[in-house]
Order: C-alpha cells, then structure tokens, then sequence
C-alpha cells in the first residue's frame, strides 16, 4: 500500500493507493457499491489493473482499519479544459455515509488536481443521483453540460457510460 500525503485525523484516518492486485480487493466492497456489475473480484482487479496501464489511479480513505471511501480518477489533458482531474468512480459505503468520508476524499481529489497543474476536476453523475448531485454542489462544482452514452455492444458484455460517479455522502 502506497500511502499518500494526507493530514492524519486523531481518528486514525488515512489514505492509500491501491496499487497492488491485493490493495485492490480490499477496495472491491467499498466500489461494488457504486459498481454492482464488477461483482467478481477477479474482473475487477483485472479491469482495474488493465485501466492502470491507461492512466487510471485508485485511491481510498481508511479510517481504522477499514476501508470507508474510495476513488477512481486520471488526468489527462483536453481541448476545452486544459489540464483535467477526471473523477470515474467515487463512493462512500453506505454504512458510513454522511459522517464526512465523502467530503475528505473529495477534497483529497481537489489537493490531488492542483498537486497535478490541473486547470479543473470534472465528473459526470446519473441523473437518478440526486443526493449525489447536492454533494457537489455543496462542494462548490457546477453543472456545466450534459453527457450522452450510446450503448455499443461488444461480445457479450454492454459498456454502460451513464452511470458514473455519485453514491457519496
């Protein structure tokens, strides 16, 4: 476990990058809850070690020993925006919702970005996520455009592009 700059809480809270098949897992239940379709374990350390090669970095909050929050992102580049902190994936578990695991690493994300020069944090969140949009809202975002998905199968398996980011808090 890699661990990352972070203020460390009398509460015993830190955070890590999973970077490792190992560390991985440990993030599967916090991120299966956000992604219920990554139901095997071994996908998902595939997929997400596949992703790795591309750019994509996972990283969690651990307060006590487990494993509350966790985050997916990559930074890269784009015309309209500059230099972009993109946030695929983030999640609070649900039992430890609204006890501030979602704002901390949401603010870990906004420190990350401007650790990178990034120019803007951006994510997208189905629209069914209302107390998600609220959130970031809350956090100061702006809704700024729509994002369109065309469902393109490919064997067997659809890739789903409209439900990103968005159980938090």
């Amino acid at each position: 476990m890699k661990k990352l700059s972070a203020k460390r809480s009398v509460s015993g809270t830190m955070f890590g990058r999973a970077t490792t098949a190992a560390e991985i897992v440990r993030v599967h239940p916090v991120m299966r809850e956000l992604r219920p379709h990554h139901a095997d374990e071994r996908a998902f350390v595939r997929q997400v070690l596949k992703q790795m090669r591309e750019g994509f970095r996972l990283v969690y909050l651990e307060n006590n020993g487990e494993i509350r929050a966790a985050a997916g992102y990559r930074i890269y580049d784009l015309l309209y925006s500059g230099r972009t902190l993109y946030v695929d994936d983030l999640v609070t578990r649900e039992a430890n919702r609204s006890q501030g695991f979602g704002g901390q690493i949401f603010d870990w994300l906004v420190e990350e970005a401007k650790r990178e020069g990034c120019q803007e944090l951006t994510l997208d969140s189905g629209v069914q996520r209302v107390d998600a949009h609220r959130f970031y809202l809350m956090k100061r975002m702006a809704i700024t455009s729509h994002h369109f998905g065309l469902k393109i199968n490919s064997g067997d398996q659809a890739i789903d592009t409209c439900d990103s980011p968005s159980t938090i808090d």
